[in-house]
């Protein structure tokens, strides 16, 4: 089965992207043919630094490759290292209905929020259709906030393939991601780059503890019970056993459970959980000739997947000389 999924490095990983897609990503790639990309592109939308764009593409695979991404076994590529996915946009942007990107939720919920309404985030869903067309994957796993974006692409794939009559396009299908996606931040909200709430998990120790021990909570005096709806009992219970969970929620109805008591073991689960990782990535990033040589193979891998369906692509819309 092949499998298409991206990140967009606008921003450092941090543990609702861990949790939300990059170990499904990671377990995603056994037993299949796995592709994964750092979404520069879509990047431009929100970053608007050259060196910046670049260090985060960086960070973002160290990331990957830390947690267990292995580019024998999965290919892992840099987004403009592909052309072709440029022009598949533009051949995709020709048969696409100005309606269907005016009801998209992302893009209207970006421009609610005071993101400017710029042609590439209006166009971002083209794009989008583009990045996963242009391997006609059998699966594209997603968050439910993206699911609208993969049925938007079977929509532009099936336009295509009805305006030049040939079934170039397969129709995806989307993968929706576990219910832990909705990864809570320091303030309660879904950790989020854009709300500043996030925990990295490769942070340095010292900067690590300030942004648990920052979480937010409420006033209960430690002698009186919990709610254990609270932003840290879910963080925490990401690093607990069904027994454990049981345990600390029996305590927290009963009283005498401190907050800092809390926030402390989330700390050790934390750093424990991540070690063998932080350790991993330290040593990728003593070598950054490496990391580049992975991208750069991932690219030439991903390239050959797909040039059968941009060749299907020109020849079905007429572009080029015919074969």
């Amino acid at each position: 089965m092949r499998i298409l999924s991206g990140i967009t490095p606008s921003g450092e990983c941090h543990l609702g992207n861990y949790f939300g897609a990059i170990r499904q990503h990671v377990e995603l790639q056994h037993g299949n043919d796995a592709l994964y990309f750092m979404a520069d592109y879509h990047s431009m939308n929100s970053v608007r630094d050259a060196a910046l764009r670049r260090t985060l593409v960086r960070e973002v695979a160290l990331d990957y490759l830390a947690c267990g991404l292995d580019p024998q076994q999965a290919i892992i590529y840099r987004q403009s290292d592909l052309p072709e996915l440029c022009e598949l946009m533009w051949v995709l942007t020709t048969i696409t209905p100005m309606g269907l990107l005016e009801r998209g939720h992302a893009y209207k919920d970006k421009v609610a929020r005071g993101q400017p309404a710029d042609h590439g985030l209006f166009a971002y869903p083209v794009l989008m259709a583009a990045d996963i067309l242009i391997y006609n994957p059998d699966v594209v796993p997603v968050g439910q906030d993206q699911k609208q974006h993969i049925e938007m692409c079977r929509d532009m794939a099936q336009r295509f393939n009805s305006t030049y009559g040939r079934e170039v396009f397969s129709l995806p299908e989307p993968h929706i991601l576990d219910a832990v996606a909705v990864v809570p931040g320091t303030d309660g909200q879904k950790m989020s780059k854009s709300y500043g709430n996030t925990i990295r998990m490769f942070w340095p120790r010292k900067t690590l503890k300030k942004a648990v021990m920052g979480i937010k909570t409420d006033s209960t005096p430690v002698e009186e019970p919990k709610d254990t709806d609270q932003a840290l009992f879910q963080l925490w219970s990401l690093f607990a056993s069904e027994a454990e969970k049981t345990e600390m929620w029996q305590r927290a109805r009963a009283g005498g459970l401190g907050y800092g008591e809390l926030k402390k073991d989330l700390l050790a689960r934390i750093l424990d959980y991540f070690g063998p990782m932080r350790a991993r990535r330290e040593e990728l990033a003593s070598r950054p000739d490496e990391v580049e040589d992975i991208l750069r193979d991932g690219a030439a891998r991903a390239r050959e997947r797909a040039a059968p369906v941009m060749a299907a692509v020109r020849e079905a819309a007429g572009i080029g000389p015919a074969r």
